[in-house]
């Protein structure tokens, strides 16, 4: 540490210098931070101010600079310099923009401003500036798995901005789904009529395209690696197998139509005038332009009934609980096959609710206008009698039972994800079996069903496949993270990450492409994707101080460490997303980040000025999480949302990384109380590292442990769940907390 040289640049601006004494701030930068060059600026973001600092760096040989002015997460280009450790002390959102402009209060604002500027002092003797990872990739080829309309859409947006592709497809032939329609709902104005696929103008650009390299009646047989540097076997039928090496993987496998056997009520295996959506098309393409026949006897078609949300939306054991998204309008286009071929043909659109996505109403009101009739009823059963289908439901307008016949019923059942290996399912049906007798165990543990086929065949000691969301659907948070896995470098996108219709489904394969060349072109710098994207840092570890208790290998949400044969942790500095999980898991703080560690986040709790119990002025500490609730607590200090003088906010990049030492050492310093505010988790879950919330409060809920150990009451350390647009929430759960403490006391540490 002797040879860093530390600069701290106090900004006078957006009314910091009105509120606070910054000559007193000055002051303690210089004697309790120990900073070699100190300065004060009226505006330090502008052209003048920058350039101070970067005259500094140059001319003075500055190595570390802290800017005592806004929040970290603004002016990060006018403070982005790359080749010095910097740190942020908030003066603004975090001070003056959340007290109110009174004489009372000036006094405990200022002891904020002053114990923030002493925790950037402190945390930036402990930082680096982190350098590239060394074991950087080179490979920007893309890996698109699955040859339907999402992984061609994938492969030809790759190769239009640059990029070369390989594309894999298990059978003979490319389009998926979507080669097997007459037509394909409309997705330009004026939404009125049924339109051309466009799969065979698709596919003739892959096959004219030399940037894109197509591997037909393949699959993915091995993957290992990291971004930039996966090594891939794609596996013919005929038992050839050639290795590639590619940078990102785009998992594009797309979906199968749910099981409509399962439906026997609704008639389907009992007559062969009950068909499904997918059956449907091939009756269309079979008939061309001409009218369609039933399957049983060859008779022309003249009334057919739709039946939505079948199996679907349901809670009943094998149905879909979910909404397939296309199915509305795809009966639609299916209903306008006949009004289109002949309009004296009935059709019937029997549904509980109607969606439309995409085109409004349009494409509704124009089968309106062909005639076709929407009726809002519950299909309950299905009857073959006389020649005819009889459709037995509940009318829902009219609230009583009815009938409507039929030559043919078309059921809308739903989009099943091709996946893969559930992984975790998989791994907690051994656990179980291996802890129950053999015997026992076949007739008392329930059977995990998973896909007998893995899709990406993954060397990683976490699984051969992506794990899994709520529903099967392919890990990828569908609000915070299209396309975005758990395993770094690979992505998800068409109906195999959520289901959706083909307008959707180019337009999300459009973005898993742009995302997977974000990722080899961060890998090849050596840089973090995602959610940190540009972060050089990566973890290193102490290994005489490990004590090979696995438990970074086995919380780090994203595969990154493996283990030697010693089962000392192996870091893939490549896979990592820079959360520091590992940090807060390891019990010996052992594992740390050259910007952002133990020390640097547990330096910010120490170097508070810690008021005695007579005071009365507490000590609280608020582990923010820089993702959701951080931007929170700015944006309400934005709307002068006011929250409590006594808190000292420390935001950590997850709620992962925190580790229980610095509860430990905040209780032991003094702190009247600890709040920890991550991301929502479980299912819904909007942590940016996915699992770090969860773990966090696993690990809280063990803290009341140390807590009897301490003596003190268990309430002083609670953990919230956060939203980013918790704005008036986040202040009000600090007061009450505030409050809270008030009333349970002062800490008895204080003063030892």
């Amino acid at each position: 540490m002797s040879e860093n040289k530390t600069a701290v640049y106090v900004c006078k601006g957006c009314g910091i210098g009105d509120r606070l004494d910054t000559d007193q701030l000055a002051n303690i930068a210089e004697s309790e931070g120990k900073c070699s060059l100190v300065r004060q600026h009226d505006f330090l973001c502008n052209a003048d101010g920058v350039n101070t600092i970067r005259n500094d760096i140059d001319s003075e040989a500055v190595t570390h600079v802290v800017i005592a002015a806004c929040s970290r997460r603004a002016k990060t280009d006018a403070f982005g310099f790359d080749d010095v450790a910097v740190g942020r002390a908030n003066l603004r959102e975090g001070v003056i923009w959340v007290r109110p402009d009174s004489e009372e209060a000036r006094e405990t604002t200022q002891e904020m401003a002053d114990d923030y500027v002493r925790m950037a002092c402190a945390e930036i003797q402990y930082m680096k500036q982190p350098e590239a990872n060394q074991n950087a990739g080179t490979h920007k080829t893309i890996l698109v798995v699955g040859g339907g309309i999402s992984g061609i859409t994938a492969a030809v947006e790759s190769s239009k901005a640059g990029y070369a592709a390989l594309l894999v497809e298990k059978s003979g032939q490319l389009g998926g789904w979507a080669a097997k329609l007459h037509k394909r709902v409309p997705n330009s104005e004026p939404f009125a009529d049924p339109q051309d696929t466009g799969v065979h103008d698709l596919i003739k650009l892959v096959e004219d395209d030399n940037n894109i390299t197509v591997f037909l009646n393949s699959t993915v047989t091995r993957t290992s690696g990291a971004p930039g540097q996966f090594s891939v076997d794609i596996s013919a039928e005929s038992g050839d197998t050639v290795t590639e090496n590619v940078g990102s993987i785009i998992q594009a496998s797309g979906f199968s139509n749910y099981d409509a056997n399962q439906l026997p009520e609704l008639g389907y295996g009992k007559s062969p005038d009950v068909v499904d959506q997918a059956q449907l098309e091939e009756l269309a393409r079979q008939a061309g332009d001409g009218p369609m026949t039933r399957p049983s006897d060859g008779k022309e078609i003249e009334s057919v009934v739709f039946v939505q949300c079948a199996g679907q939306r349901s809670e009943k054991p094998g149905h879909l609980p979910y909404c397939s998204g296309h199915c509305c309008n795809t009966s639609i286009k299916q209903a306008m096959y006949f009004k289109d071929t002949n309009p004296d043909v009935d059709t019937m659109v029997m549904f509980d609710d109607l969606r439309t996505p995409g085109n409004g109403e349009d494409f509704y009101r124009s089968a309106q206008r062909k005639g076709v009739i929407f009726t809002k009823g519950k299909a309950q059963q299905v009857d073959a009698a006389n020649g005819q289908l009889q459709v037995n439901f509940r009318d829902m307008i009219l609230d009583e039972d009815a009938v409507a016949n039929a030559d043919l019923v078309v059921l809308a059942t739903g989009q099943v994800p091709n996946s893969g290996v559930d992984i975790e399912a998989t791994a907690a049906a051994d656990a179980e079996d291996e802890s129950a007798e053999s015997e026992s165990a076949a007739e008392d543990t329930q059977e995990v069903s998973v896909s007998v086929d893995s899709i990406l065949n993954l060397t990683y000691r976490q699984g051969v496949d992506l794990p899994h969301l709520r529903h099967g659907f392919s890990d990828s948070h569908f609000i915070c993270f299209p396309y975005e896995t758990r395993r770094s470098g690979i992505y998800t996108c068409g109906p195999v990450r959520r289901p959706m219709d083909i307008a959707q489904t180019q337009e999300d394969a459009t973005g898993a492409a742009l995302k997977a060349i974000q990722a080899v072109e961060n890998a090849v710098l050596g840089r973090a994707a995602h959610p940190r994207s540009g972060d050089l840092s990566f973890p290193s570890f102490r290994r005489e101080g490990c004590t090979q208790c696995k438990r970074c290998t086995v919380e780090c949400p994203f595969g990154a460490i493996d283990e030697d044969e010693q089962r000392y942790p192996v870091f893939n500095e490549s896979r990592c997303r820079r959360c520091g999980t590992c940090m807060g898991a390891c019990p010996v703080r052992v594992i740390s980040f050259e910007n952002y560690s133990v020390d640097t986040v547990g330096q910010q709790i120490k170097n508070v000025d810690m008021p005695d119990e007579f005071d009365e002025k507490p000590r609280l500490l608020v582990l923010a999480c820089e993702n959701d609730a951080y931007p929170a607590l700015d944006m309400a200090a934005q709307q002068g949302l006011e929250y409590s003088a006594f808190v000292r906010i420390v935001p950590v990049r997850c709620l992962g990384s925190v580790n229980t030492i610095w509860i430990t050492d905040a209780l032991n310093s003094g702190y009247d109380g600890v709040m920890l505010m991550g991301c929502k988790k479980g299912d819904d879950y909007q942590c940016h590292f996915v699992r770090g919330s969860e773990l966090a409060h696993e690990r809280m809920s063990k803290i009341d442990d140390t807590l009897q150990q301490l003596q003190l009451e268990p309430e002083r350390v609670v953990t919230h769940e956060v939203e980013i647009t918790d704005i008036h929430r986040v202040p009000t759960l600090i007061n009450e907390y505030a409050a809270k403490i008030d009333e349970i006391g002062m800490n008895p540490f204080k003063g030892f």
